[in-house]
């Protein structure tokens, strides 16, 4: 045979085979990933314990002097202004002058908080009474107190607000129960993936032994 002469190889297609087995190599499925959300709750599981033990709530909890804190650099008068304006509108800053503790409080000029008006203007003259439910540190509370129009200064207090602790408390417990549903639903579907996933790769393993014990007998028969 001439070296520079070409040699034809002849090739036959062999007809494609599916396997019945699974490949060694083949990506094997995945869990099913967790989604599990909880909302961060908006209170303690325990608000009246906690209203009676911090001492944060302790010394607020007595009446005590608080002031006015807006627009502290405009002259009194326009201050006065602003601060029946702002009541008005249901919004006023606050200050407990025992240990500076500043407030931005919420109220509604026809609202009632506690069978009681939240703003009232009408209960004693030149003072307005206010009152303004809020969830602080966890705790439901109600600031409760007056002040003078013309000084804008008075005497206020922390009240634990019992009715806004009962529906917080409800709702807390709504979501705990509902992300315990969802706990149970995943740890029910994490135990089916495993389930036939176990039954897959013991399938796989006696059908490769299988195939594996009849190469040897093809073998001696040969």
């Amino acid at each position: 045979m001439m070296m520079n002469e070409q040699m034809t190889v002849s090739t036959t297609m062999l007809p494609h085979y599916e396997s019945p087995l699974p490949s060694l190599y083949e990506p094997q499925p995945q869990p099913p990933k967790p989604r599990l959300m909880f909302k961060m709750p908006r209170v303690v599981p325990d608000q009246k314990a906690k209203f009676e033990s911090d001492e944060l709530f302790r010394r607020l909890a007595r009446e005590t002097e608080v002031r006015y804190t807006g627009y502290r650099d405009r002259p009194l008068e326009e201050r006065r202004q602003r601060f029946q304006a702002g009541v008005r509108e249901g919004h006023t800053e606050m200050a407990f002058m025992t240990n500076g503790t500043n407030m931005n409080l919420q109220v509604s000029t026809t609202g009632f908080s506690n069978n009681h008006k939240e703003v009232d203007f009408d209960k004693e003259p030149g003072k307005v009474h206010l009152r303004s439910p809020f969830i602080m540190n966890g705790v439901c509370v109600r600031w409760r107190g007056y002040v003078d129009l013309e000084r804008l200064d008075g005497v206020a207090c922390l009240e634990y607000d019992e009715d806004s602790a009962a529906e917080e408390d409800r709702i807390l417990r709504e979501e705990i129960e509902k992300y315990k549903a969802r706990l149970r639903e995943f740890e029910e579907k994490q135990r089916a993936f495993r389930v036939p996933t176990s039954a897959h790769a013991h399938a796989h393993a006696h059908a490769h032994a299988h195939t594996h014990h009849s190469e040897q007998a093809n073998i001696q028969v040969r």
